[in-house]
């Protein structure tokens, strides 16, 4: 019986773990695939406190040490439900069952990908899905932003403040976004919108080179660039929770800040939870939000 079961070891999961530590509670972190999360995809993280420049990786790496080094307990498995006990909730993973008196779930959400080849070979070095993270690295530069919703004008307003020239690229015939944000863009010179498109084929070899896109019509176009930023959605990973815990309309845990879901016992933290921004500052503020609740929620209702 662990005190915290913490699912999922990106930025959020792993400070909450800290945290948790800290508190002297046992921990136990469950991740399916990459300690580290979604920033070990950025070659350069500039905007974490404290740090001036570091790649995602080593960043991912600090705090996996970190959390081990406190006494955190990492196991490396896909969990496929959670189960409330009332006292105690149960962890289901693909191998085995894990219990625990509370749990914070913290799968994070992935960036939705345009599924074409050589995307994943050109992620972090051409292909960029967070103009926040990776803008300043396309200063001066062509890039192209793929879709049409709000994040996707949000990203180009953006990038269109220091890049030289901007594609924003719509598989619709209209952009989808607020109507301030289209005329925001519609009034710089450098920006061009491409309807009635999608990209079919990314150039490169050694380094990014340019996009083939498909059109409506068609007709086909190489467009040559420096670099994409993909926004065409995120997919929370909440799936194996879906039967438990309260998830809003888009599949994100219906937790406000406080990081509290419908269940006791049960908190979420980082982007699999409903929120405005998702940024590892963001996530690691989540991150010890949920453990100090989970810690409270123990020392309420349990003599250890």
């Amino acid at each position: 019986m662990y005190d915290i079961i913490i699912i999922g070891a990106g930025p959020a999961g792993l400070t909450a773990a800290i945290y948790a530590r800290r508190a002297d509670k046992s921990v136990l972190v469950i991740e399916k695939e990459t300690f580290g999360g979604q920033i070990t995809y950025s070659p350069k993280v500039e905007n974490y406190p404290g740090m001036i420049s570091v790649s995602g990786n080593e960043l991912a790496e600090l705090m996996v040490t970190q959390a081990m080094e406190l006494g955190a307990e990492i196991e490396l498995d896909t969990v496929v439900g959670l189960r409330d006990n009332g006292d105690s909730k149960t962890v289901m993973t693909e191998s085995t069952e894990y219990d625990a008196r509370c749990v914070i779930i913290a799968t994070g959400s992935k960036h939705r990908q345009l599924g074409i080849e050589n995307e994943n070979a050109f992620v972090g070095d051409g292909i960029s899905y967070c103009a926040v993270c990776d803008g300043a690295f396309y200063k001066d530069k062509t890039v192209a932003v793929i879709g049409g919703g709000n994040s996707a004008l949000q990203e180009a307003v953006l990038l269109s403040e220091g890049c030289e020239k901007v594609y924003v690229i719509q598989n619709l015939e209209r952009m989808t976004g607020e109507g301030k944000l289209i005329e925001k863009l519609e009034k710089r010179d450098n920006v061009e919108f491409i309807f009635n498109s999608v990209v079919e084929k990314i150039m490169g070899s050694d380094r990014f080179e340019a996009i083939i896109i498909a059109k409506k019509d068609g007709t086909v176009e190489k467009i040559e660039l420096d670099g994409i930023f993909v926004a065409i959605g995120q997919i929370p990973q909440n799936t194996a929770f879906a039967d438990m815990v309260k998830l809003n309309d888009y599949g994100y845990i219906d937790s406000g800040e406080n990081c509290l879901t419908n269940i006791d016992g049960v908190f979420s933290a980082g982007d699999c939870r409903s929120k405005v921004i998702r940024q590892v500052t963001t996530a690691t503020g989540d991150g010890a939000v949920a453990a100090l609740a989970a810690c409270r929620y123990i020392d309420d209702n349990y003599e250890i």
